[in-house]
C-alpha cells in the first residue's frame, strides 16, 4: 500500500477527548460519549468524523504500550464562535502527512505495524512531532471489514533529521 503525501492546512476541530493507552484502550467510551452529542455543534465544515490522537514527543522512541495519550472524537469546524458546553477545541497544526486510504476492520493493527514497521522505515521520510488522525468518511463503518478511512500519519523529510 503506498501512501499519498499531502500537505495538510491548519484545521479547527472540536470535540471530545480522553487520555489512554493501548493497554486501557478507552476508544469505544470516548465515542459513545461523543456521539449522542454531535449534533449539537452546529457550525460543521463537512459530515466527516475525526479520530485523533495527540502522542508525548518521546511516545514512539520509547514505545510502551501501556504509555499514555490522548485520543480525540471530533469534527472540523470553521472557527471556535459556538463551542457546545462540555466540548473542547483543538488547533490541528498543517504539515506533511502519510495518507493511506485504508479498508479494513477497525480492529485489525496490521495496517499500523505495516506503517510503521514496513513503509516508514523504507521511504524518505520519518515520523514528525504532531497529532495523527483518521478521517471517517460515509464508507466509514466502524469494525466492518467493508469499512474505509483514510489514515493519516505526520511525516517529514530524513534529510532534515540529519
Amino acid at each position: 500500500m503506498v501512501p499519498r503525501i499531502e500537505t495538510l492546512n491548519e484545521k479547527r476541530l472540536v470535540g471530545k477527548r480522553l487520555t489512554m493507552s493501548l493497554t486501557d484502550n478507552r476508544t469505544g467510551e470516548l465515542w459513545k460519549s461523543f456521539m449522542p452529542e454531535r449534533r449539537r455543534i452546529a457550525n460543521n465544515l463537512t459530515n466527516d468524523l475525526i479520530s485523533m490522537q495527540v502522542y508525548p514527543s518521546t511516545y514512539f522512541a520509547n514505545f510502551n504500550p501501556a504509555g499514555e495519550f490522548e485520543k480525540w472524537a471530533a469534527v472540523e469546524v470553521p472557527d471556535f464562535d459556538r463551542v457546545p458546553e462540555g466540548m473542547e477545541t483543538f488547533t490541528l497544526t498543517g504539515g506533511l502527512y502519510a495518507v493511506f486510504d485504508y479498508r479494513g476492520s477497525g480492529n485489525d493493527n496490521r495496517i499500523f505495524q505495516y506503517i510503521f514497521g514496513t513503509w516508514l522505515p523504507g521511504s524518505d521520510y520519518a515520523l514528525d512531532d504532531r497529532p495523527h488522525f483518521e478521517i471517517l468518511g460515509e464508507k466509514y463503518k466502524n469494525n466492518d471489514p467493508a469499512s474505509e478511512e483514510e489514515i493519516w500519519i505526520p511525516i517529514k523529510s530524513k534529510r532534515q533529521t540529519l
